[in-house]
């Protein structure tokens, strides 16, 4: 039998503020695991490289989210979701309360860099620019040429951006 906290009998069970968005940020996360980013399109299986293959997919979700009204509240939570995992990676690793705030502000800044890039090369009709903005922020592995994963990149962005709200927000990628 599960024991509960005295402060959570307390208080009773907290609601889930994030339940609306979690079905959208597991698949997320589960799309950024898919092995055909490693094996396929030379993206490095490390600890940075699945980092990078996180911000990009959830980079390209937040770019969709950003041109319909009704999805303004829900990826602010989506991003709330992404610095609780973060938060949470960076204390298994052994990261301590006092500099975890300061870790989370630095990858806050990534994130918000990396929109920028890719907002502006998934702009352009042809992906020489996106597959510069990957070159910069993508940790690969050596020798590994990004035209093949630019193509993916926009792929997988044109189908975001072919799904309804309801679709994207329920994880249905």
């Amino acid at each position: 039998m599960a024991r509960t906290s005295l402060l959570s009998r307390l208080l009773g069970p907290r609601a889930d503020e994030h339940a609306s968005v979690r079905p959208l940020w597991h698949a997320l996360v589960g799309a950024a695991r898919e092995k055909s980013w490693y094996a396929d399109l030379g993206v490095a299986d490390t600890l940075p490289g699945r980092f990078d293959a996180i911000t990009l997919v959830l980079s390209l979700a937040l770019l969709r989210m950003e041109h319909e009204e009704a999805l303004k509240a829900p990826s602010v939570l989506l991003t709330e979701l992404f610095v609780t995992d973060m938060d949470g990676q960076l204390r298994e690793t052994g990261v301590g309360d006092m500099v975890v705030g300061k870790h989370i502000g630095r990858l806050m800044s990534v994130l918000g860099g990396r929109i920028g890039a890719y907002r502006s090369a998934l702009q352009q009709a042809d992906d020489a620019a996106l597959a510069e903005a990957l070159t910069r922020n993508m940790t690969m592995n050596e020798g590994t040429e990004t035209a093949g994963l630019a193509a993916a990149v926009r792929a997988l962005f044109q189908r975001l951006e072919s799904l309804p709200a309801s679709t994207l927000l329920a994880g249905e990628i």
